[in-house]
Order: structure tokens, then C-alpha cells, then sequence
């Protein structure tokens, strides 16, 4: 028997890290649905092709290769792209992407294909609205504004990318009207989500609440 957790959020809610933290020291496989979404942008951005070019956006979705490796590095069509998929022209272009009608159902087609019959957490925006709408725990992860900012900031210095609060602070304000808004796939809590606000927890608080919910859904399957 599989065992499907969606975890759902805003940009920079922590959603990423936990997942990862969450799989490892429980063995269930990490999906990445940003990345994928992030993949594609690059190779949109690669390839000079614009939103409105809708037959240029199917042969890419035809022929792409997004794989993702146990050290949790992300290739593209072949090529490495962990730290590029991060970087600020892919950020401002993803959530415009995302709204992509093919590309969304490609993208999800592509996500319950990896997750079929496996124990996994998978993240994303609408994972347990849209993805797997009857996953087995469904949480929703968020964060102020201001911590998310922070976190971005604290990130992006990390992989050597140059960033300001301020700037980035705008950037995820405006993108949380955007994908909150929109009318395919918005963000939004599933109504049994659990909510989590992480703007005052650590990383091993808000990893040892989802162990301990992961583990008490497992004692009721």
C-alpha cells in the first residue's frame, strides 16, 4: 500500500527543506513540482520561447528531461540545473509559466506518474487540491511575508546569488497575489489540509510536527 503526503505553500515557506529533511529520515521518496515547473522555464528561457507560442511550449514538453537524483540535484534534458532553476530570471518567469494550461497538465500527468504505487511526499502549490486531491495527509506550510523574504535573501546568499529584502520582499508579495489569484490550479489550503505556520519554528520543530503527523496517519492505514 502507497502512501501519498501533499505539502503545499507559498514561495519560500520552507516547503522545499522540510520535504527533504522529512523524506530522508522517513524513506519516502521527494517530489520536487517546483523544480519540474522550473525546468521547464529554463528551457522555455533557453530556447527564446514566449507565452503565446503555445506549439513551440508542446514540443518542448514533448521532448524534456527533468530527472532528479537521491543527492538532490536537478538535470536538465542532461545538463545539471540545480542552482540555475534558482536564479532571479527563472524566478520572475515561473509563475507566469505555471499558469500554462498545457503545461500544468503535463507537468501533473508527469507527477502521479512518479508517484504511482510509492511512499512519497511530494510539494508544490497544488499538490493536495489538484495532484492528489484524496492524498493521505495533506499539509499546508506557511510563513509571513517577512520571514519568507528573509529566507529567500538567507538562501540565495548561500548559492552566491545576489539579492535585496526589499526587492525580493515585493517579489513574493506580488507573486502570492498571482498564484492565489489565477484561475487554473490557484494557491489555496485544501479544506483538510493541516495548516502549519512556520514564521517562528525551526526547521527540526517543523520537521519532528510532520514526522510525528506522517507517522499517526501511518497507524490509521
Amino acid at each position: 500500500m502507497s502512501l501519498i503526503v501533499a505539502v503545499d505553500g507559498p514561495a519560500s515557506s520552507g516547503k522545499g527543506t522540510i520535504t527533504k529533511l522529512v523524506g530522508e529520515k522517513l524513506g519516502l521518496i521527494n517530489i520536487d513540482t517546483g523544480a519540474m515547473f522550473r525546468c521547464v522555464t529554463l528551457n522555455m528561457l533557453q530556447e527564446n520561447v514566449t507565452m503565446n507560442e503555445e506549439e513551440k511550449i508542446e514540443e518542448i514538453l514533448k521532448n524534456i528531461k527533468i530527472e532528479m537524483n537521491e543527492e538532490g540535484k536537478i538535470f536538465l534534458n542532461g545538463s545539471e540545473v540545480t542552482k540555475r532553476i534558482r536564479e532571479n530570471d527563472v524566478n520572475d518567469f515561473v509563475s507566469p509559466v505555471s499558469t500554462i494550461p498545457i503545461v500544468r497538465s503535463k507537468l501533473v500527468e508527469l507527477q502521479r506518474k512518479v508517484a504511482q504505487g510509492k511512499n512519497v511526499i511530494m510539494e508544490g502549490r497544488d499538490i493536495g487540491t489538484v495532484v492528489f486531491p484524496n492524498a493521505d495527509l495533506k499539509i499546508y506550510l506557511d510563513a509571513s511575508p517577512e520571514e519568507r523574504a528573509r529566507r529567500r535573501v538567507a538562501q540565495n546568499k548561500e548559492k552566491g546569488i545576489e539579492s535585496s529584502y526589499n526587492e525580493v520582499l515585493e517579489k513574493i508579495i506580488d507573486r502570492d497575489k498571482r498564484d492565489s489569484s489565477r484561475e487554473l490550479a490557484p494557491l489555496k489550503k485544501a479544506e483538510d489540509a493541516i495548516y502549519i505556520d512556520t514564521s517562528n519554528m525551526t526547521i527540526a520543530q517543523v520537521v519532528e510536527k510532520i514526522e510525528r503527523l506522517i507517522k499517526e496517519k501511518e497507524g490509521e492505514i
